[in-house]
């Protein structure tokens, strides 16, 4: 167990949750919408982006890579288990991909709600982390009026890039 892993996560009202990379400025983009909850802590990949991206929030290392990887994927449930726990979070708002999956599937088992937003680049057809977490999203925003209807309860407000 990592140094980071050992401390504790204190109390949160939001958990911000993502991959690195465009999931991170996918998540970063819809800023309006989750700055002024003062108690949030991100889970994401430990990588030079989110170090960079993220400095002065509270940040929780999560395991990856994600994709084909059942050890990280366990590390992961495991993970969103103790953060979960800790922070007490109401809501959750993620972009993705594959670490928000456990963290979804985790919160909507302590009955808190699930925001997803499916990725920008995904135009024609869902992508196989917004399946896994449908089921489990109070929520679940697209960013093209054409994936309406291809995830359940799916809604379209628009695109964070504003395309």
């Amino acid at each position: 167990m990592s140094a980071a892993e050992k401390r504790p996560v204190e109390r949160a009202d939001l958990l911000l949750v993502c991959s690195t990379g465009g999931h991170l400025l996918e998540l970063i983009a819809l800023q309006e919408a989750w700055q002024t909850v003062d108690s949030r802590v991100w889970v994401t990949f430990d990588a030079t982006d989110s170090r960079s991206l993220l400095a002065g929030e509270r940040v929780v290392p999560a395991f990856g890579p994600t994709n084909r990887s059942v050890k990280n994927l366990v590390r992961n449930l495991l993970l969103a288990w103790r953060v979960v726990a800790r922070t007490r979070a109401r809501v959750m708002v993620t972009t993705g991909a594959g670490v928000g999956v456990p963290f979804a599937w985790i919160m909507r088992l302590r009955g808190r709600a699930v925001v997803n937003v499916e990725s920008f680049a995904r135009i024609e057809g869902p992508s196989m982390s917004a399946r896994l977490m449908a089921p489990a999203a109070s929520r679940t925003y697209v960013q093209w009026p054409e994936m309406v209807g291809k995830l359940r309860d799916a809604r379209y407000e628009g695109n964070v890039f504003g395309a």
